[in-house]
């Protein structure tokens, strides 16, 4: 079976070649067994899950979800860590940007999720895929449409698009 969050972790590496992140096969291979069958993953992307820009151990992959937002580690003789954070959850999104690597801070109900060494580009375009992705989704919530609409799928298909090719 093709892993999808594989093929867009490496192509986001690809485009933004200074992320730091390690054994992408074995956290993507972890998240596709994590994803239900009835959600559509929109992006993927590996990065450390850590405040700490120096320690470059702690690699997570990323995976925007219609339904939900997924951070898995394989770790390395056993076991694994599980995060999911659905758009009720979400508070806020806030960038830093350091001397070499940039940081993505996401604000949840319970706690601050910390995206580091991310590459400098990259922070531009998980702005703009977080930003649309969340709105909708809060949009959705708000009108109480769990079906979604045409604007939602609109969001959707541009956010595949942008993990495919980048941000234009």
């Amino acid at each position: 079976m093709e892993n999808r969050i594989y093929k867009m972790a490496k192509n986001f590496e690809k485009r933004f070649p200074a992320t730091v992140s390690w054994r992408i096969k074995q956290h993507a291979d972890l998240a596709n067994k994590l994803i239900n069958n009835d959600e559509e993953i929109l992006y993927a992307f590996a990065c450390q899950k850590d405040p700490n820009s120096l320690n470059i151990f702690s690699t997570f992959i990323f995976v925007l979800t219609d339904k939900r937002i997924v951070l898995a580690q394989k770790r390395l003789l056993y076991g694994y860590f599980y995060y999911s954070i659905t758009p009720d959850m979400f508070n806020d999104l806030t960038l830093r940007m350091g001397l070499i690597w940039g940081k993505a801070i996401i604000d949840t109900v319970k706690e601050q999720v910390y995206l580091s060494n991310l590459s400098k580009g990259a922070l531009e375009e998980l702005e703009t895929v977080l930003t649309k992705y969340m709105m909708q989704k809060k949009r959705q919530l708000e009108t109480g449409n769990e079906k979604g609409d045409e604007g939602i799928k609109n969001m959707e298909r541009e956010i595949k698009e942008i993990s495919k090719s980048g941000e234009k």
